[in-house]
């Protein structure tokens, strides 16, 4: 059994790798299509105050469970709370939050393969000079196709796995020190892009003029989602980051670059495709279908397309598997502490798991596209209904109760540096701000 635990080289490895986790689909693909939804600025507008209300103190209450631990969640969970004078059961959050990691990832991973698919189909010409019908169809091709979908979320998987089993120094900070810094440099090439359009200024005044009469209930509880999910918070990933922490880095300051970068890179990404949208005359709030359906179609059409094209969707292929490498990491990290496998075995059994389970959730677009009882949804729908929608929630809203209501609040305070005011602002988040939003997103989502 192993019981030696890693540790980050430094401060910016940790940051970038945390950073990496959060951007992902939900900053490239999500985030912009619900800008689209709740009508640009509001939406923007509401979105960043949720981040710092709710997103921030439940990252940090993750972070200082894991840097205490010093453990995978289940086994930090379990020392956290017997030192705390606790009840056993408050190991259930550290399995919840591991299992959830591992079931996105199989999932996930079919999503990131299709933008490995993507890319290539890009990089080839392949939408050149398609009209939308063409588009669609060729979409609608790729999800009918198992052996497609198969390959390449054998693919995506196969890179996650390749990362993580060569550990925290040499597989997850390695990784996310080539891969953030590149994924800036696309995504900034295509916001100057963006600039060339015409509709920049558009682009601009849809995302950042305020407009206070769009803000009602409905964008408030998107928003507040959007924002608990878009950190990665829930799923292990932050709580396992946070063991490899070092007690000389400052949770709150590295809370604040975290954010920063990720909510920079999607507001950046929305800066990338609301001109090319408007530039064709396409709709904004085009759903999921946005990244794989609508832009696509101004690739087909636009002078440079087949370049644009696959620098957009290799951008959109490294944000997702920044985020695959974190959610494969708790699991790992468990199989690792608790048996002899070594690393690259308990890599390679968690993410043979997820790989099968990835399997039958892509089956669901084609062979097995027959409802499942009681849920009337395929598996691909039903498990990222039981994840996004349940247990993200739970684990965040758990998360942050434990650390506001059952660790020793002054020590708390302590361990962030904070007094007198700060201090009663970080309590007042913590105990109450956060796990009302949280409950809020759960209710919003199962109703």
């Amino acid at each position: 059994m192993t019981t030696d635990h890693a540790h980050w080289a430094s401060r910016l490895t940790f940051v970038l790798a945390a950073a990496g986790s959060a951007v992902g689909l939900g900053n490239i693909w999500k985030f912009p299509y619900m800008v689209g939804e709740g009508g640009g600025a509001a939406f923007v507008l509401v979105y960043l105050a949720c981040i710092v209300l709710i997103g921030a103190p439940v990252l940090v209450a993750e972070w200082l469970i894991g840097r205490r631990g010093q453990k995978n969640p289940v086994d930090t969970m379990r020392d956290l709370s017997a030192a705390n004078g606790r009840s056993g059961a408050w190991v259930g959050l550290g399995v919840s939050a591991v299992i959830v990691g591992a079931v996105i990832l199989s999932f996930y991973s079919v999503v990131g393969g299709w933008s490995l698919y993507y890319t290539v189909e890009a990089g080839r010409g392949a939408f050149t000079g398609l009209e939308a019908g063409g588009v669609e169809a060729a979409f609608d091709a790729m999800l009918a196709s198992p052996l497609t979908l198969l390959l390449w979320h054998s693919v995506f998987m196969g890179a996650t796995v390749a990362i993580v089993a060569r550990g925290v120094t040499g597989g997850l900070e390695a990784a996310v020190r080539l891969l953030m810094p590149s994924l800036a440099v696309l995504i900034v090439a295509l916001v100057i892009y963006g600039t060339t359009t015409g509709h920049f200024g558009e682009a601009l005044s849809y995302m950042f003029a305020v407009d206070l009469g769009r803000i009602d209930g409905s964008l408030v509880i998107a928003a507040m989602g959007q924002a608990f999910f878009t950190l990665s918070v829930g799923a292990g990933v932050m709580i396992a980051y946070g063991s490899y922490l070092d007690e000389r880095t400052s949770l709150l300051s590295a809370a604040g670059t975290v954010i920063l970068l990720d909510t920079a890179i999607a507001l950046a990404a929305g800066l990338v495709i609301f001109p090319i949208v408007f530039a064709n005359g396409l709709e904004t709030s085009a759903g999921p279908g946005l990244i794989f359906v609508t832009l696509p179609i101004a690739f087909a059409q636009m002078v440079g397309g087949t370049l644009v094209g696959l620098v957009f969707f290799l951008l959109l292929s490294f944000a997702a598997l920044t985020s695959a490498i974190s959610l494969l990491e708790p699991a790992v990290a468990f199989t690792e502490e608790r048996s002899r496998l070594g690393r690259v075995g308990a890599t390679l059994l968690i993410g043979g798991l997820c790989w099968a389970l990835g399997i039958a959730a892509l089956l669901s677009f084609n062979v097995w596209s027959a409802p499942l009882p009681v849920v009337d949804l395929g598996l691909f729908d039903a498990l990222d209904g039981l994840t996004s929608k349940i247990l993200l929630p739970l684990n965040g809203f758990f998360a942050v109760l434990f650390v506001g209501w059952f660790l020793n609040r002054q020590s708390v305070v302590e361990e962030l540096g904070l007094s007198g005011l700060g201090a009663r602002l970080w309590v007042a988040l913590a105990c109450v701000v956060a796990p009302l939003g949280v409950i809020a997103v759960f209710l919003a989502e199962i109703l």
